[in-house]
């Protein structure tokens, strides 16, 4: 027996299903200052950014949602950001609870602290990680 309004109830669960389609066929934008990159570069707060001389390079760092990138700045103002850093895996959902850089002479210590979902406390992942060139990475 089907009940009246079957094919109601499959259209709009095939829709439902269907609309988030759109963010895993994400298209770039075309002007590259409006990229979600450079967005959240913009709008960095200066205490989670390193730019200057590390390991004897000029390196641009950004610490990100608990995730370090090397920033690369493109033609047109655009950037591209290369992770150089990040928590070990976990398998379930987590959080970003606590991140920070902090800059002493040749020396980056970065803390990365990612929170399970309805865990309470700090940290599923993460830690207090050291380098000297902005590409290895110690966890202490």
């Amino acid at each position: 027996m089907k009940l009246p309004h079957h094919w109601t109830l499959c259209a709009l669960l095939a829709t439902g299903s269907l609309s988030g389609c759109d963010l895993l066929f994400e298209s770039k934008p075309s002007d590259p200052l409006l990229s979600k990159e450079a967005v959240a570069t913009r709008a960095a707060p200066q205490e989670l950014i390193f730019e200057g001389q590390l390991g004897g390079e000029s390196m641009f760092l950004l610490v990100h949602d608990c995730e370090v990138y090397r920033v690369d700045r493109r033609e047109g103002g655009g950037v591209q950001w290369t992770s150089v850093l990040a928590p070990e895996f976990y398998p379930f959902w987590t959080v970003c609870q606590r991140q920070s850089l902090t800059i002493q002479p040749k020396l980056l210590t970065v803390t990365l602290g990612r929170q399970a979902v309805g865990a309470g406390g700090c940290c599923a992942t993460g830690g207090t990680y050291t380098s000297v060139d902005g590409r290895n990475w110690k966890k202490r």
